[in-house]
């Protein structure tokens, strides 16, 4: 008898769950270690052992060569940036969980494409759950987004969602947002882990039935990533990050799950007062137009996905007036800034960086995060450090070490033939960097020190001097 009730109690046993996961443990934690979240464990009742027996299949299963693929050929947007990352438009059944900070320009961009993609044959239905029908309209007239085959519904319940559904028949379904939509017959507030999960379960089962491609708008945390239940990112077929800052034009739309493409495209796109339009051609945003060159400015080629940008850097120093000098940066990340100065000053003997204030940043709100910009970091820092200018119409492509040798990076040929088609005629690159385009003439450096060379000599030399004089 003590070893039945022993057993019942084991049996009994509640269970816990973690919220954002769904990760599953016999005890309780305060952090999860599947996604590391704090106090998202909490209790639930252990369910019930069930068993299916097979049942009748809908299909018969084909050997795939007999599959038609044509039922899932990608249709247009009508919005070409937008196209590049999806991998050539939305395909029937599709389901794209579209993620973003608040005020980035989700809604303005999906409000675009919904008037876009509509037409007489292929009706768009936008639901928004966050603002009313007259506001959308608002919206829509501002950015020139009325059509006749666009249809707009303000809806909260998931019931109500459907029924739109069968009244429409869209194919394309926007949902602005996923968190606002709730199903009452499942307990808990929009936006938790049960109505999510309920939320998208039944729109991606809506969408693979009807043939019905969706657009799912999605929160973020503060942290950056997708608010919700990591479930939500595997249901789904596509997932695409909306990415800018908001005092910036600039806006990137990069894929980090696709079902049905590359993940390393990027869209990008310029957010002005009449709507948001694509950039085909973004690099003129990234660069600063003068006749003659500055000190302290330096060119580079960065990568964002496949496409190659043309970036500018900027570099300030000044004689710093506290005993602890300032380390400002903009667009780059301050880590590297300081390997970079370190670099500079052990390798490269420029000592008149250590008591100085130094500000870098980039131009036109991008964020250079690569190692291939080390080298015109580094350039650029020595050129405010000795008050000269490097030539004009020069790139700097590569990544520096802390022994100050410079390493080849990806893309290197991709990287020169878009400087070229801008007009660049220079460039610094790591060696054997492959075909050069036609008329450019690039120069390989080693390390740190051959890049300096491209410096005028005697400024390069005053440099310290003057900053022992000072001392």
């Amino acid at each position: 008898m003590r070893m039945a009730a022993r057993t019942k109690t084991t049996k009994d046993r509640p269970s816990y769950r973690c919220t954002e996961c769904g990760w599953q443990t016999a005890k309780w934690l305060g952090r999860c270690p599947e996604c590391q979240a704090w106090g998202t464990v909490e209790e639930y009742g252990t369910p019930a052992v069930r068993t299916t027996t097979p049942g009748r299949v809908t299909t018969s299963a084909l050997p795939i060569g007999q599959v038609d693929g044509r039922q899932a050929a990608a249709r247009s947007t009508g919005v070409p940036e937008l196209d590049r990352v999806l991998g050539g438009g939305l395909v029937p059944g599709a389901v794209v969980l579209v993620a973003g900070e608040p005020g980035v320009g989700k809604s303005t961009l999906l409000l675009d494409v919904a008037a876009k993609s509509a037409s007489e044959e292929h009706r768009t239905l936008y639901v928004t759950g966050e603002e009313s029908a007259s506001q959308v309209r608002l919206r829509a007239d501002r950015i020139h987004a009325i059509d006749d085959h666009l249809y707009l519904a303000a809806e909260t319940d998931l019931a109500a969602v459907l029924g739109h559904l069968d009244a429409v028949k869209p194919s394309l379904l926007i949902l602005d947002s996923v968190q606002t939509v709730a199903s009452p017959e499942i307990d808990g507030a929009p936006g938790g882990m049960a109505q999510v999960r309920e939320v998208a379960g039944a729109l991606i089962r809506a969408s693979k039935e009807r043939g019905m491609s969706t657009l799912l708008v999605g929160h973020v945390t503060k942290d950056g990533a997708i608010a919700g239940p990591r479930l939500l990112e595997h249901l789904v077929d596509v997932v695409l990050h909306f990415e800018g800052d908001r005092h910036a034009r600039l806006r990137l739309v990069r894929g980090v799950k696709n079902r049905y493409g590359t993940t390393d495209e990027v869209g990008c796109f310029e957010l002005h007062d009449e709507g948001i339009t694509g950039l085909a051609d973004p690099s003129g945003l990234f660069l600063t137009r003068r006749d003659e060159p500055v000190p302290g400015t330096c060119l580079t080629v960065t990568l964002e996905g496949r496409r190659p940008l043309v970036a500018e850097v900027q570099a300030l120093t000044v004689d710093s007036q506290i005993p602890s000098p300032r380390r400002t940066t903009s667009g780059l990340e301050t880590s590297r800034v300081s390997m970079m100065l370190a670099v500079l000053e052990q390798r490269g003997r420029i000592s008149a960086l250590g008591k100085r204030d130094i500000y870098s940043a980039t131009v036109g709100g991008v964020k250079l995060s690569e190692p291939a910009a080390d080298l015109a970091v580094a350039l650029a820092l020595a050129s405010a450090a000795s008050d000269t200018p490097l030539p004009k119409n020069l790139v700097a492509i590569g990544e520096v070490g802390l022994a100050g040798e410079v390493r080849r990076v990806t893309g290197v040929q991709r990287r020169l033939a878009e400087a070229h088609r801008l007009g660049f005629t220079h460039a610094l690159v790591p060696g054997d960097p492959g075909r050069i385009p036609a008329g450019m003439k690039v120069l390989e450096v080693a390390d740190i020190g051959d890049a300096l060379r491209v410096l005028p000599r005697s400024r390069r030399r005053e440099a310290p001097r003057e900053a022992e004089d000072r001392r």
